[in-house]
């Protein structure tokens, strides 16, 4: 995958070299997350989800409110990281990308504005684009606190993170990352993306509804097709019962491609945060 890098601020000498931060920034929540990257461990991190879907100028309050109790805006980092999670994205074949044409990818998925900034990230192991919309004010925000950073989308990281522990299991999976009202899709089959996608929900007859449409879209038998859920979920869980009563092979999915030590009891740390890391 392309990183891009916001400026080119020099870090102080005093800079730990070590601990990098990642945040994670959507109009229903946000979160962050700082590890020592020499000790394996996480230093701090917290999260917020909100009770509506906020626009990008209070997002960007509840991250300066979100700072400054942890103070961070005093604190210097070797690499920090912003992931846009929202869904104004679009997935591009990579021999089929074109600059040019990134609007034209967006507008047949979903509504942007004259003047949105487009960004991509470009998945090089796996042939693909990820094209989006990040939320510029945010990034400007992060440029003028920490001066250089790299910013990607949440679905970039969801993507490699699960590719790369796939294996070559001719039967697809099917991952779904629940989160605040929010439920992230990605179907996999023999070490390749079939589909990834996100979708709002309120009840767990909506989280069913979605699930069961794009097991129908994808001719994905409910018998055999292996469901593995993660995030903001448990066993015995309203809406794991109920995925229970549709789908035969069902689990909780525990992710093993962070190496960062996880203290169990700090709250749930978002998967892409961490995997950004």
């Amino acid at each position: 995958m392309t990183e891009k890098k916001v400026g080119n601020k020099n870090i102080a000498n005093f800079t730990k070299d070590f601990y990098k931060l990642s945040i994670q920034v959507s109009l229903n929540g946000l979160s962050f997350c700082i590890v020592d990257s020499i000790a394996n461990t996480i230093i701090n991190s917290d999260a917020r989800s909100f009770d509506r879907e906020r626009s990008p100028y209070e997002l960007q309050k509840s991250l300066v409110s979100l700072f400054a109790k942890h103070d961070i805006v005093n604190k210097q980092f070797s690499e920090v990281t912003v992931i846009h999670k929202n869904k104004l994205f679009s997935l591009v074949p990579k021999p089929l990308f074109e600059e040019d044409e990134m609007a034209n990818y967006l507008k047949f998925n979903t509504k942007i504005l004259a003047n949105d900034h487009i960004a991509y990230d470009v998945l090089e192991r796996y042939d693909m684009v990820n094209v989006y919309v990040p939320f510029t004010n945010i990034n400007n925000y992060i440029y003028d606190l920490f001066g250089e950073f790299i910013f990607k989308h949440s679905g970039t990281v969801m993507i490699e993170s699960l590719l790369a522990n796939q294996n070559k299991d001719k039967k697809p999976s099917c991952y779904v990352y629940v989160t605040n009202q929010q439920m992230e899709v990605t179907v996999i089959a023999q070490k390749k993306l079939i589909l990834y996608n996100c979708f709002d929900f309120v009840t767990k007859e909506d989280f069913i509804y979605y699930l069961l449409f794009t097991f129908e879209q994808l001719q994905l038998d409910t018998e055999t097709t292996k469901l593995k859920l993660f995030g903001a979920i448990e066993e015995g869980d309203a809406i794991y019962e109920m995925c229970y009563t549709y789908i035969k092979h069902l689990s909780i999915f525990a992710p093993s491609n962070t190496s960062y030590i996880i203290d169990s009891k700090k709250d749930y740390i978002d998967f892409t945060v961490l995997n950004t890391l």
